[in-house]
């Protein structure tokens, strides 16, 4: 399993390099976020040991469980939001992870904002957008997402660094991702997320600065429980 994991990640790095080099992408680097949700210790920890130290957990209990004992051996993992929160989940959120990618409500805002005053943490912050308006995702609606980053500073304080989306399912995602750039320069911010195992170079043609992969890395998902 190490060496399928250091094979792995270094195929995917070498996918960003080539996909950074060959569009000119805007941002110095890509941020590969690996994509760890339902995947147990003994899966994480080859990636680990081969150096990625940036990952992506769906649920703040789920992270929780796994991640506590990792950051004791590797103390500059640096962990990822990327499922929806539930306002009751975002003391233990704010304690756990360093990035919260999926700000999407006012409520969640305002919530997020005293947690961190309280614990005395500044997290960086991306809005996730309902890039497609589907009934099914999270998300701001893009018509909404410029107003609502500034709101999310003015108001709420938070430290609002980019955006994020995941494109609808079927269709080519091009221009989603052209859209969620556009809205990103609009609303002056510096960071995008998107583009996941199946589109992620196209996401760097659009701009990424972040690329979230999993199943590329990790293999097929477990099923949930």
């Amino acid at each position: 399993m190490d060496a399928d994991a250091a094979s792995n990640l270094a195929a995917i790095n070498e996918r960003i390099a080539r996909a950074h080099a060959r569009f000119g992408a805007p941002p110095e680097r890509v941020e590969l976020v690996a994509v760890s949700k339902t995947f147990d210790a003994e899966a994480i920890e080859p990636f680990l040991a081969a150096g990625q130290r940036v990952f992506g957990e769906n649920r703040v209990q789920e992270a929780k469980d796994k991640w506590p004992a990792f950051r004791e051996l590797y103390p500059d993992v640096t962990l990822h939001l990327i499922g929806p929160l539930q306002t009751n989940k975002a003391r233990e959120a704010v304690a756990l992870f360093d990035v919260i990618e999926t700000v999407d409500r006012d409520k969640l805002a305002g919530v997020l904002a005293a947690e961190m005053a309280r614990a005395g943490r500044t997290l960086p912050c991306f809005v996730q957008v309902n890039i497609g308006l589907e009934d099914q995702k999270a998300g701001i609606a893009p018509a909404e997402a410029v107003e609502f980053v500034q709101r999310c500073r003015s108001v709420h304080g938070l430290n609002i660094v980019g955006l994020m989306c995941i494109p609808p399912d079927g269709v080519p995602p091009g221009p989603y991702f052209a859209h969620l750039a556009t809205l990103g320069r609009d609303a002056g911010v510096g960071s995008l997320s998107m583009g996941m195992s199946g589109d992620f170079e196209i996401g760097i043609a659009m701009g990424a600065t972040h690329v979230r992969v999993g199943s590329a890395l990790f293999g097929h998902r477990p099923p949930l429980i």
